[in-house]
């Protein structure tokens, strides 16, 4: 990659995510200023790196010759959803305090789930993510798998 922060590879593959917004602008500052990302490209299209990840930004559209039969729009109805972003964090508490305070709206607060504590949020599109901490209960789980199996 180069040192510029771009998401271009040497050599192998990289993940990023692209997310079609309305305000290209105001989910700069969601990804950046709230979630802590470092923009890397202001517009067109915009990039945010995220954690070991890239967010990738742009306004919608229609078909191009390499996606003749499609367009692009954010998200319509915010209770179905196809898909969301996940972010792993260290320390769930800290997360939802901080971001809270700068701004974020979750759906609820951090609920334990057994296996991770996690909550949801919502970007200014409407995109769901979810917010996790393992609780080292899975490695339990697996644990009693592998001594099981024989």
């Amino acid at each position: 990659m180069d040192n510029d922060g771009i998401p271009a590879p040497s050599e192998g593959l990289l993940m990023t995510h692209f997310l079609t917004v309305r305000d290209v602008a105001r989910s700069r500052r969601f990804y950046s200023e709230v979630l802590g990302g470092q923009v890397v490209l202001d517009e067109n299209p915009c990039i945010v790196k995220l954690a070991n990840s890239w967010i990738i930004m742009n306004p919608g559209g229609g078909p191009t010759p390499d996606k003749p039969d499609v367009t692009l729009v954010p998200p319509g109805e915010p209770h179905t959803v196809s898909s969301f972003m996940n972010l792993r964090v260290a320390d769930i508490a800290a997360c939802y305090a901080q971001w809270s305070a700068k701004g974020a709206e979750f759906l609820t607060p951090p609920i334990d789930r057994r296996a991770e504590v996690r909550c949801y949020l919502r970007d200014p599109d409407g995109y769901l993510i979810e917010v996790g901490q393992a609780t080292g209960m899975l490695e339990g789980i697996f644990a009693r798998t592998d001594t099981n199996s024989g």
